[in-house]
Order: structure tokens, then C-alpha cells, then sequence
């Protein structure tokens, strides 16, 4: 298998304020025709350093990329850092100035002379036409190796990269196709799920399996090789479906759905509907549904009622549970639940109350204490969950918490009326 790494160029991706894209869009097509990327490299604007990068990255993977530095200013060195690297000149190309200058004037302006700089290629390099762009790319040959240099901007080298270049990489890579699939487990913690899945994922020697926890979940990444596209497909479908067995209901996702996703295709396919009442998440569960494009077919009403007044005058929760038992109470979650779905005539209500922090817990009623609330046509009910984090993480976590809540209420319906069913 070949193996290839990136280098994304530019002093801006190394603040707090950018981030490298382009390497994880670019990791992804190379993985899909069997090239691994062994290394990903940040480099800024510092000449010396840069040639130190390209001349190691060419020295030890089959296939290099390049991102970024291909501008008409002065800190764009790219083009003549590249160069040197590989021991080669730069050679310049009427040709692209006067693409350049005829660009320039469709668009109403005269041409910079400083953009000239964008003329100059390597020598041998295929020059990769960038219709989105100033700046052309380029791909050099070096003996079986290749060294491509991509512009920045996603808009320029993506188009540039599928057109030119992936074809090309695809022949030398071979007959090895690559398929992901991704689950996603709520309710067990990672080393849990390590724990029960392993003998099954170890059984499959051309899988590879990573077990990932991000804010909320766990996530299961599956990546199968194999001599056709058609039998990596299936070798996946395989594992996954074991794998599902072996979890049960704590899957919710087999093809890396969101959260809000699953739910909203399960009130969607039973032509169900759902109001929200929130308290602690602030309007977070509503904004992930409604983040879900078709999300008004069964999103109906939500209720951000984070003062005790407004649990009163909007939800009808009564004053009296609220000085008893408390605002963070499973009593409240459930008259909150409760209003809600009475004020919108929905099929399913859940509500949110707790303390997210960092200041306001007690010994009694910690930071990350969350009370989830649930509400339909037959039955109120709730459950309690203490979370960690900060106060990002556990508004973010009482979010998934309750959307997950909801989709097992759903799924424990289904399997009820599909036994009674079965039954008749």
C-alpha cells in the first residue's frame, strides 16, 4: 500500500483562530482508492523550515501534498520553497500571466504585477488549471513518487485535486478499495464498549477498528480493505451488524448519523410530533433539531423557560412543586414535560431542567445534576443524570441526553405495538 502525507502551509494555521481542513478532506480521497496518509504537517511562513519539510516528506512517503502558499505576495513561498526542495528552477509561463491578465479584466480591474509570481512553475511539473482561482497547482514526478502542490482555498483545490490529480493517483495506488463505516453508541462508556466488542472486531484481520469518545458519545470507526469495492462493502455490513447485536439499543447510528438525525427520521416515518421545553440547555435540543432540514414536519413548539416564572406562566408547572421540591427536581422535569405537550397537542414532549455551572450546585444538587423529563399520550416520567464537564460540555451532554431518552421512548413503542401485533 502507498503511503502519503500533507503539508499545509501558511502562518494563519498555526494561531488559535484557523483551522487546517483541507488535510481531512484530502485524508478521505486518498483512503478511498487505499493510500495511507502516515503523516499530516503544519508549517508556517519560514522558508528554512519549510524546505526542511518537503525535503524529509519527499525523502520518506510515496506521495506528498502541498496546501496553501501559492498567493501573489510576498509570504506566499510555496512555488519557490518547493523548488529548492526538490532540486529543481522554476520556469516562468507567458502563457498563465496572460490568463491572468485576461482574468483581471473580465473582472474589471487591472492586473498587480506582483501576481506575475504566479506565473512561474516548476520545471517538469504538470500544471493543474485552477478555473476557481488565481493560482495554478502543480504535480511533479519525482522517479515513482509525486509531489503536488495545491492551492489553498477549498473551492480551488478540491475541484483541482478530483480533477487531475485523484484519477492519476488512483492507477499507481492499485486494486485496493477502502470503505468507513462509522457507529455511534450512547449510554456505555468507551472502555465498555472496547470490552464487549473485541472479540468480535478482532476476527476480521482486514478491518480496521477505532473506538473514539467525542463530548456525548462513542463512536466506532470501521474501515475495511479488500480487492473489490463491492467486498469491502460487505465485509462492513458484516461487522456492523454484529456489532449492533452484540449493543443493541445503544446504537442508534450505523452510517454516522447525528443524534438529531435518527430521532427526526423515527417522528418522521410514524408521522409523530414533538414539543420541547428547556431550562439549563437554553434552546441547544431545539436548535440541533431544527439545524435538520424538514425538521417543521414534526418539530412543532419549544419553550425556553429558564426563570421559575416563566415555568409557571408558560408550562402551568404549579408554584407549590417548584417550592418544594426545587427547580432542578424530577417533579418539575415532568410538569414541564407535561405543559408543554398539553400547550402544543404534540405526541411526544421532553424537557430539560439542571444545573449546568460552573457556579449554582450544591452538596445536594451538584454542578452537572440534569433532570430529563418525558411526556405522551399515556404516561410523565423522568430520570436523573449527573454529568461531567464544563458548562459547554454538560449543556451539550444533557442535550444528547435527552434526545437519546426520547429515541429509546420511541423505540420501546414500536417493539410494544409490534408485539401486540404480532399477538393478533
Amino acid at each position: 500500500m502507498k503511503t502519503a502525507e500533507i503539508i499545509a502551509i501558511g502562518s494563519e494555521l498555526l494561531t488559535p483562530t484557523r483551522t487546517d481542513t483541507n488535510s481531512l478532506w484530502l485524508t478521505e480521497k486518498l483512503n478511498e482508492i487505499g493510500i495511507e496518509v502516515m503523516l499530516k504537517t503544519i508549517v508556517g511562513d519560514d522558508k528554512s523550515r519549510l524546505e526542511e519539510t518537503i525535503r524529509d516528506a519527499v525523502k520518506r512517503s510515496d506521495i506528498v501534498i502541498s496546501t496553501g502558499g501559492l498567493g501573489p505576495t510576498e509570504d506566499d513561498i510555496t512555488r519557490t520553497i518547493s523548488a529548492k526542495a526538490i532540486d529543481r528552477e522554476l520556469a516562468y509561463h507567458v502563457e498563465i500571466e496572460a490568463d491572468l491578465r485576461e482574468r483581471f479584466k473580465r473582472w474589471g480591474r487591472d492586473m498587480p504585477e506582483t501576481n506575475k509570481r504566479q506565473a512561474y512553475v516548476i520545471e517538469g511539473a504538470q500544471i493543474l488549471p485552477n478555473p476557481n482561482g488565481s493560482a495554478v497547482g502543480m504535480s511533479v514526478e519525482i522517479g515513482e513518487k509525486f509531489f503536488v502542490i495545491l492551492p489553498g482555498p477549498p473551492r480551488e483545490n478540491q475541484p483541482m485535486f478530483l480533477d487531475f490529480v485523484l484519477p492519476k493517483l488512483r492507477e499507481s495506488a492499485g486494486e485496493i478499495f477502502v470503505k468507513r463505516k462509522i457507529l455511534r453508541v450512547s449510554g456505555i462508556g468507551e472502555s465498555a464498549v472496547d470490552e464487549a466488542i473485541a472479540p468480535i472486531y478482532k476476527s476480521y484481520q482486514t478491518v480496521d477498528t477505532s473506538i473514539l469518545f467525542n463530548k456525548s458519545e462513542i463512536e466506532i470507526h470501521l474501515t475495511a480493505k479488500a480487492d473489490t469495492e463491492e467486498n469491502a462493502a460487505e465485509i462492513l455490513e458484516e461487522l456492523a451488524e454484529k456489532i449492533v447485536e452484540k449493543l443493541g439499543i445503544a446504537v442508534f447510528a450505523t452510517n454516522g448519523e447525528l443524534m438529531e438525525e435518527i430521532v427526526g427520521e423515527m417522528l418522521k416515518s410514524s408521522g409523530k410530533t414533538l414539543s420541547i421545553a428547556e431550562s439549563c440547555t437554553g434552546g441547544l435540543i431545539s436548535q440541533r433539531l431544527t439545524d435538520i432540514s424538514g425538521s417543521s414536519a414534526y418539530f412543532i413548539e419549544s419553550a425556553i423557560t429558564y426563570a421559575n416564572e416563566a415555568k409557571i406562566k408558560t408550562l402551568n408547572v404549579a408554584p407549590k412543586i417548584i417550592e418544594t421540591y426545587g427547580a432542578v427536581s424530577k417533579e418539575v422535569a415532568e410538569a414541564m414535560a407535561k405543559g408543554i405537550r398539553e400547550k402544543s397537542g404534540t405526541d411526544y414532549a421532553i424537557s430539560i431542567t439542571g444545573i449546568a455551572g460552573p457556579t449554582g450546585g450544591t452538596e445536594e444538587k451538584p454542578v452537572g445534576l440534569i433532570f430529563v423529563g418525558y411526556a405522551d399520550e399515556n404516561q410523565v416520567k423522568s430520570f436523573k443524570i449527573i454529568l461531567p464537564g464544563d458548562r459547554f460540555l454538560i449543556r451539550w451532554r444533557a442535550s444528547q441526553a435527552g434526545l437519546d431518552y426520547l429515541r429509546r421512548q420511541i423505540l420501546k413503542q414500536q417493539n410494544l405495538q409490534t408485539g401486540a401485533s404480532n399477538q393478533r
